[in-house]
């Protein structure tokens, strides 16, 4: 089952049913029992015993266990990586290796997006200030 996703860094993104298309900046719609609201958090510090991150997350059509996992390989990529392709290659091929190709990831400050992705394969969060956008298709 696939799901068409448009976001936009900076701009909240509503939550329709995973069937639906979602908007960042619109309004509403149906939520599915199974999307999670947009939360704040904060990470723990780094191995490098640097600061904890904040971490925001925006949308997500995935399970708890995989959206944790994705969030501690972005942190695990930014402490290896500087720039952010090197960020997205990281995060993207950590994923096809634990859970089968294929998978996309988008890293940065300012990008819009429109996608489809498999059914609970996707989630689209902040950590500090870069925006990561995580979803299987294909």
């Amino acid at each position: 089952m696939y799901s068409k996703t448009r976001s936009r860094t900076g701009e909240p993104a509503a939550e329709p049913a995973a069937e639906e298309i979602r908007k960042s900046g619109g309004g509403g719609g149906v939520k599915s029992a199974d999307e999670r609201k947009p939360a704040a958090a904060t990470a723990a510090a780094g191995s490098d015993g640097g600061p904890a991150k904040k971490v925001i997350l925006k949308s997500a059509d995935m399970k708890e266990e995989m959206q944790k996992e994705a969030i501690e390989c972005a942190i695990a990529a930014f402490e290896r990586h500087g720039v952010e392709k090197e960020v997205a290659e990281y995060i993207k091929k950590e994923f096809d290796r634990n859970y089968g190709p294929t998978w996309h990831c988008i890293v940065g400050r300012n990008f819009g997006s429109y996608v489809t992705h498999e059914t609970n394969h996707f989630i689209y969060f902040y950590l500090d200030s870069k925006a990561i956008l995580l979803f299987k298709s294909g």
